[in-house]
């Protein structure tokens, strides 16, 4: 992973923000109407970067933890954390090595895949916990270059989440464009 985080460093190094300073718009949009279903307000955002979305839910009222690979991003999302008053524990780690230890109520994996790593977050929501899932799609319309293990296949993050216990509350694949992406939002509705 050394590789990855030399990439996600140079990519966040420069002034601005890598994705903007806004949150994911299915975030956004959906939040509000997950809110009711969480039993707290406990939220992981898995591979953090920036922390826009970390950001959000804390100013939200959401205890938040933020993990990411890159020393960059993360200090970036430090200081924007501090200059908007919220806090927000942020954690450098290797997800592919990353053992959940803790349960959270909201995780987010929005721009990330590793397949492996989705049961793990599915056992670490509490009970009444959500997942927003939102991450490349491997399409002919994708724009620049990427590594193909890293690409969600067409119809592929609904059959990885439909083995475990809960339920796909939303699903949309969009495989048109330079961006094509799947999105997903999951509910542990077990007691």
């Amino acid at each position: 992973m050394e590789k990855d985080r030399i990439k996600w460093n140079g990519r966040y190094a420069g002034e601005g923000f890598f994705l903007g300073p806004n949150p994911s718009r299915l975030l956004e949009e959906r939040i509000e109407a997950v809110e009711a279903l969480l039993p707290g307000r406990r939220a992981l955002d898995i591979a953090c970067g920036e922390g826009r979305n970390s950001i959000f839910l804390a100013r939200r009222g959401f205890s938040v933890t933020g993990i990411d690979i890159s020393e960059e991003g993360l200090e970036k999302a430090r200081r924007w954390a501090t200059a908007e008053g919220v806090d927000i524990r942020f954690i450098r780690a290797d997800l592919e090595r990353y053992e959940f230890n803790e349960k959270y109520d909201l995780i987010l994996n929005f721009n990330f895949l590793l397949r492996d790593l989705i049961p793990k977050m599915v056992a670490a929501l509490n009970p009444g916990g959500v997942i927003f899932f939102d991450t490349i799609l491997d399409t002919p319309t994708l724009v620049g270059h990427h590594n193909k293990a890293f690409l969600l296949q067409p119809g592929e993050l609904r059959a990885l989440f439909e083995p475990l216990p809960g339920e796909t509350l939303f699903y949309e694949e969009f495989p048109a464009g330079p961006n094509p992406t799947a999105k997903l939002i999951f509910w542990k509705n077990e007691v």
